[in-house]
């Protein structure tokens, strides 16, 4: 059954999902960002900040109302994903990973039966899903290499055995969403749903980061996991093109953006509150009234309006129904990145030492923000399909 065809019982039970509230999302942030520092200090997985996320009803923000949700668009959630940054951007990631799948289901649809299960146990607790794709050997899974981990048939399903690395929330997941290549004589690749609980997976902590340090992006291994025939989304042949409607993967990676655009809206708020605050006895005045701060300021909300800008432009039309491009959004993900970031090194430079201590927010800010251009595909892997296809765009006549 397609999500097109799903009957009343199926609404019934998203109506048990968490009420969902745009106007909590101040709240929400303000309690994220309070618990943020610890999170960062010990790496510890942000459960309790995870509760609160689930209870305000933002894991399923992006339910659609044929099964009772509140179907929070793409501008809802980038707002969602930008507010949940500024408080904690592991968070937000961990979050953000559950919210996207949810916002998909009526373009790229689970098995409808899973899908349901999903929903029954998101009104329940968090219940937290991701993508595992990057592999140790592999390097980046968008430039093209099969996955090593592989799907072996069985009389009952399939048998999942690999390993995969950075795997946001691994020891917090309710379900993986494995990237596999099948063992037939001709692969196909496809994403298989694994439960968490199932036995043969074991999470090797490995993260130690520079930032973000509370996502817990371990190592996970898959040896023999069995899972159902149906615990598989959109297998198909390697290189085989999206399913007609399919939003450009290109586009969510934008809009994931909004989590480091909360994180530079935080370093910014830093930087005002410093300059605010600060009044050296040679000056007499606080440095917010100084030439200095006020062109750097400037520098740092133009950076950010114009990045947030970009974002919100792209998710307006995807609610508006328009057409968007994937290397459109591809090059406006690389701009939004480059803006982040060069804004949270301005405020860092306007700040100098004070800015470098340990117990000061912008210290942490500046090192979450560096995470921002790591999410593949990187500018490296960007600019070289937005510049062919602007080079084949203008090329003579045969």
């Amino acid at each position: 059954m397609t999500p097109a065809t799903a009957t009343a019982p199926t609404a019934a039970v998203g109506d048990r999902l968490p009420a969902f509230d745009l106007g909590r999302l101040d709240e929400v942030s303000a309690a994220l960002a309070a618990r943020a520092a610890d999170h960062d200090r010990t790496g510890a997985f942000p459960r309790a900040s995870l509760q609160l996320v689930h209870e305000a009803g933002l894991l399923t923000a992006g339910v659609d109302p044929r099964y009772g949700g509140p179907g929070g668009s793409f501008t809802d959630i980038t707002r969602i994903l930008l507010a949940l940054g500024r408080g904690d951007p592991s968070v937000a990631l961990i979050a953000g990973m559950t919210i996207v799948p949810h916002l998909l289901q009526t373009r790229s649809p689970w098995p409808e039966e899973l899908y349901l299960r999903v929903l029954a146990e998101s009104a329940r607790r968090p219940t937290l899903l991701n993508h595992a794709r990057a592999e140790p050997d592999m390097g980046s899974s968008t430039r093209g290499p099969l996955p090593a981990t592989t799907a072996r048939r069985t009389g009952n399903g399939w048998s999942l055995s690999g390993r995969k690395r950075y795997v946001t929330g691994a020891e917090g997941l309710s379900y993986f969403l494995v990237w596999a290549a099948t063992d037939e004589p001709q692969p196909r690749v496809g994403t298989f749903i694994v439960p968490a609980a199932a036995p043969g997976i074991e999470t090797v902590p490995t993260w130690n980061p520079l930032g973000m340090r509370a996502t817990g992006s371990h190592e996970v291994v898959f040896t023999d996991v069995e899972i159902p025939a149906d615990h598989v989304h959109e297998l198909a042949p390697p290189g085989a093109g999206p399913a007609p409607g399919t939003l450009p993967g290109s586009v969510t990676l934008l809009l994931s953006s909004a989590l480091y655009l909360g994180v530079a809206r935080a370093a910014q708020s830093a930087v005002h509150t410093f300059a605010h605050e600060r009044t050296p006895s040679a000056l007499g005045r606080p440095l917010a009234t100084t030439g200095r701060f006020e062109r750097g300021a400037g520098e740092i909300e133009t950076l950010l309006t114009s990045a947030e800008q970009l974002i919100f432009g792209v998710a307006g039309r995807v609610d508006r129904g328009e057409p968007v491009r994937g290397l459109d959004a591809l090059a406006s993900k690389v701009v939004v990145v480059r803006h982040v970031t060069t804004a949270v090194e301005t405020g860092l430079r306007l700040l100098g030492n004070p800015g470098l201590a340990r117990e000061n927010p912008l210290e942490r800010h500046f090192r979450d923000i560096q995470s921002a251009g790591v999410h593949a595909p990187g500018e490296d892997a960007a600019l070289p399909l937005i510049g062919a296809a602007a080079l084949t765009a203008q090329a003579p006549d045969a």
